[in-house]
């Protein structure tokens, strides 16, 4: 009798702790894991959304990188991420690339940007035309005082060539958004690896101009008034000037999945697209709702 009532006790242990009770394990909501990856203009973005929907879910844990848009897309047509960032849109070389390999790209937007043009604030320019910003990066203006400025050699940043924003910016500013214009940047542009590595060298060099998301342009720092073309308004990037489509560098943000997106990837770009919340965190970080 002794022995049996060991048995019993025994098997009542095991049974409390199965796996089988625990409360997560016979919750509705599935555990997923969602890799995301690529843009750099939208890291913070998709990092602040992340925290967010993780407070909301605990069970979804999602891990987010920069990197620049070309190595996000390339991750989502190598099969390494659920969601790729960008601030370009896929190119047809890339869509071509994800289909040889059985993919079709989805797109989605999430959220606008402008480009803004930014100075030192020692440097007297407050405004510029396309034109001459197209000029001063193709190597046409190399001093200030071709522009009305100081007697000063132009420094010009950049981002590096995997950032959508340098794509970006070689295709609507350098080339004015003409398909056929095969202008480049000059070969003495410093190309930089982030946002951060080019708002430093603008604080520290009176001479150099770059270019960023709207988001990560800090108040310290010159924004320059852009015009069209000659003769037209000179306007300041923001919020209103993007949705009333009188600043001329504005631009959509991506992510993109590798075909229509199911489950908890599909639950999470709905919030980011529709919800309050998600796109309050848009314009929190200086970025441009869609809704």
């Amino acid at each position: 009798m002794k022995r049996v009532a060991i048995f019993i006790l025994l098997l009542m242990f095991a049974v409390s702790c199965s796996p089988a009770s625990s409360p997560a394990s016979t919750s509705p909501q599935t555990a997923a894991y969602i890799q995301n990856k690529g843009s750099d203009t939208i890291v913070n973005l998709a990092l602040a959304w992340a925290e967010q929907y993780q407070g909301e879910k605990p069970a979804i844990r999602i891990s987010v990188t920069g990197g620049g848009s070309g190595t996000g897309i390339a991750a989502l047509i190598n099969g390494t991420v659920d969601i790729a960032n960008a601030s370009r849109q896929i190119s047809s070389d890339e869509i071509k690339q994800a289909q040889a390999k059985g993919i079709n790209p989805k797109e989605f937007v999430v959220a606008r940007d402008a480009i803004a043009v930014i100075v030192n604030p020692e440097n007297p320019i407050s405004q510029l035309t396309l034109q001459q910003v197209s000029d001063i990066y193709s190597g046409k203006f190399n001093n200030w005082k071709e522009l009305g400025g100081d007697n000063r050699p132009i420094v010009r940043l950049s981002r590096e060539t995997n950032s959508g924003t340098h794509v970006y910016f070689l295709q609507n500013v350098i080339r004015l958004g003409d398909a056929n214009n095969k202008t480049l940047f000059t070969m003495n542009t410093l190309l930089l690896p982030s946002s951060e590595g080019i708002v430093a060298e603008l604080r520290d060099n009176p001479n150099a101009i770059g270019y960023d998301g709207l988001g990560y342009v800090p108040k310290d720092l010159k924004v320059i008034a852009l015009a069209k073309e000659a003769g037209a308004p000179y306007v300041l990037p923001s919020v209103a000037t993007v949705n009333d489509k009188t600043y001329p560098v504005a631009r959509d943000l991506y992510m993109y999945t590798a075909g229509d997106p199911i489950g908890a990837v599909k639950d999470y770009l709905d919030w980011i697209q529709t919800s309050a919340e998600a796109q309050a965190i848009v314009g929190k970080l200086g970025f441009v709702p869609i809704k």
